[in-house]
């Protein structure tokens, strides 16, 4: 639980320092996210970008099991 507290910790630094460049990946905007942009109102759900985090996440998960 430490390790993975202290490795989780370091990404999320990492993500804060990336941040800038981060932003211009438009992760939010990929085929497959659902977006209603009307006045007054804006619904995002990005289904897309979820199944993308998720499997870097598994995949991050995975390397740390071995």
């Amino acid at each position: 639980m430490n390790r993975f507290l202290l490795v989780l910790g370091i990404v999320f630094v990492i993500a804060a320092l990336l941040w800038p460049w981060l932003k211009r990946m438009d992760l939010f905007q990929l085929p497959g996210d659902i977006v209603i942009d009307r006045p007054g109102f804006k619904f995002m759900f990005p289904v897309t970008t979820m199944l993308i985090v998720s499997a870097v996440l598994s995949l991050l998960a995975w390397l740390m099991r071995r």
